[in-house]
């Protein structure tokens, strides 16, 4: 993961990414709900479902580049196949895919498990 960034962004710039990440998520989440709670069979439920599973990827900041990516091909599924107004999930898909472009931010879970680490001679 760290090859894929340079830095985990913090500060303004990872308080700017947490909330991209928790709109991008939180909006596929939303769309997940409103899915269940129309009259769509199980097999029309399925993308829904994993558009929820990899918004809260993106919500926590797991796995950022591959749950960003991940969500904008359920989106664009999504979107060519129901019928009627496509704009929120191709809005949707374009925040994943800039998402999975810039990466997660300091506060993820992403930057704990691949961030730098400080290593601490004095105890060596």
């Amino acid at each position: 993961m760290q090859r894929l960034f340079s830095s985990f962004a913090d500060g303004w710039p990872g308080a700017g990414l947490l909330l991209l990440r928790l709109l991008a998520g939180m909006g596929l989440l939303d769309g997940c709900i409103m899915s269940a709670r129309s009259s769509m069979g199980t097999a029309q439920m399925v993308p829904s479902l994993l558009a929820a599973v990899f918004g809260a990827m993106l919500i926590v900041g797991l796995f950022t580049p591959f749950a960003g990516i991940m969500a904008a091909a359920v989106e664009v599924w999504i979107a060519l196949s129901h019928p009627g107004y496509r704009w929120p999930q191709i809005g949707l898909a374009g925040l994943c895919l800039s998402l999975a472009m810039i990466g997660p931010g300091a506060w993820s879970i992403d930057a704990r498990l691949f961030g730098r680490k400080q290593i601490d001679l004095s105890e060596l």
